[in-house]
């Protein structure tokens, strides 16, 4: 029988160069490949990456080590600034299975996140580049718990990201499930050998998460490639809400006549406001997501329309805050006592009991807040958020309909505040 579990073991050869210089019309930026020597079958080794986003592509990670960039005034991040592009040996605690490409880039996007929410403990759990949930705590280990229960589902095998050391309470409450990654700017005395007995699991050490902030104004060069060998090159993104006074108030215009907002944000409001505009800032667009007391409800990534992410985001909620009654009272999936129910191993009503719950809390969303990475082309977005009891929502503006949205807003009973971001933070 064929071992198809082979490919995802093996660790590849790979044949990209170990320099790399990019000329910028004579600005020139050099790079350096990444290597770590590890045991491999008894025999110390010096490898790459594992292999790229799927078994059988090559590929390298490269550190920015020489050069620098400006571009119409705007000064790109220099050398010595290295974050996950220079995680050594050392910052490799415990490699479990060799890192691939996906692990760093999930890890990557985690602090793109994280540099906007330095203010308290924050934990973000990444599953192919997308958070599956972010939360602030009073301490990493509830930021953790928080994080894991916006999505308990989706964290399964996921990158968990800390910006503040990993305690024992938190090292405990990670390891009770499957993680691929975990990630802190440190760890205190016995939390590794706690996350250590999951064997597979790659626990790394970054200690410039301590100063992730200070990466939230810096610019890098964000190159995609293209089927044809070419490349589009642009500036990264550069989120201009840091504080509630950054938002605008919603305004549009009727039949010549300007429309505003009934309500402002309470400073509650606005605080998720922020928190939820800087996750955005890690989802994949077209995008919306919700958030309630600084932690991810729910996460609609991706979708080719704004009102079916809408509606996707909200049944998300649903069935995670499900699961999550199920879980803390079976200790299993809603999944698992479905399928139960169907072979007459379980009761009907224990599932019924935790739907009925589900709906009465509107799976959570009762109370939160809603971002949207885009504006709303229509205004049928908004009427399906209102009718699960979102109170506030921020969106860039920017539409010809910008006034049917916040006639939506001041129609609803009572009034919902809007606010403008003043930019779209799609991600491709």
């Amino acid at each position: 029988m064929t071992d198809f579990t082979k490919a995802y073991r093996t660790i590849m050869d790979d044949d990209f160069p170990p320099e790399v210089t990019i000329d910028f019309g004579g600005q020139k930026l050099q790079y350096r490949k990444r290597t770590w020597k590890l045991e491999d079958e008894g025999q110390i080794i010096e490898k790459g990456l594992r292999y790229g986003e799927n078994p059988g592509q090559q590929a390298a990670l490269y550190e920015l080590v020489g050069g620098a960039l400006n571009l119409g005034g705007v000064e790109f991040i220099r050398p010595g600034n290295s974050l996950v592009s220079g995680i050594s040996e050392q910052d490799l605690i415990q490699f479990g299975k060799h890192p691939g490409k996906i692990n760093l880039t999930d890890l990557d996007n985690a602090l793109n996140i994280l540099r906007y929410l330095d203010a308290k403990p924050c934990c973000a759990i990444m599953k192919h580049n997308n958070p599956s949930g972010v939360a602030w705590g009073s301490n990493p280990a509830e930021a953790y718990t928080r994080a894991y229960f916006s999505d308990r589902i989706a964290a399964f095998g996921g990158c968990v990201v800390f910006n503040r050391p990993v305690d024992i309470a938190a090292a405990k409450s990670v390891a009770e499930q499957y993680a691929e990654v975990v990630a802190a700017p440190e760890y205190e005395q016995g939390a590794v050998a706690i996350l250590a007995k999951r064997k597979n699991l790659r626990i790394i050490r970054l200690p410039g998460i301590a100063d992730i902030a200070r990466f939230a104004p810096l610019r890098f060069v964000d190159i995609k490639s293209l089927i044809d060998g070419g490349i589009v090159v642009q500036q990264s993104f550069s989120n201009r809400i840091r504080s509630a006074a950054d938002f605008i108030p919603a305004e549009g215009v009727k039949d010549g006549k300007p429309i505003h907002c009934k309500r402002a944000p309470t400073e509650a409001e606005l605080d998720d406001l922020v928190f939820a505009w800087a996750v955005e800032a890690g989802v994949s667009s077209n995008s919306v997501l919700y958030v309630k007391d600084g932690a991810t409800v729910s996460i609609g990534t991706g979708e080719q329309d704004r009102v079916g992410v809408t509606k996707i985001a909200i049944d998300k909620a649903y069935l995670k805050f499900a699961d999550t009654l199920i879980f803390k009272r079976f200790s299993t999936s809603i999944f698992a006592v479905e399928l139960e129910i169907k072979r007459g191993l379980r009761k009907e009503s224990d599932l019924e009991d935790a739907l009925a719950e589900t709906r009465a809390a509107r799976g959570g969303l009762k109370g939160s807040v809603m971002v949207s990475d885009a504006f709303f082309p229509f205004r049928d977005s908004v009427d399906m958020a209102l009718e699960q009891g979102i109170t506030a929502i921020a969106q860039p503006g920017g539409s010809l309909r910008d006034w049917e949205s916040i006639e939506a807003c001041n129609e609803a009973d009572p009034p919902v505040a809007m606010v403008y971001t003043g930019q779209r933070s799609f991600k491709h």
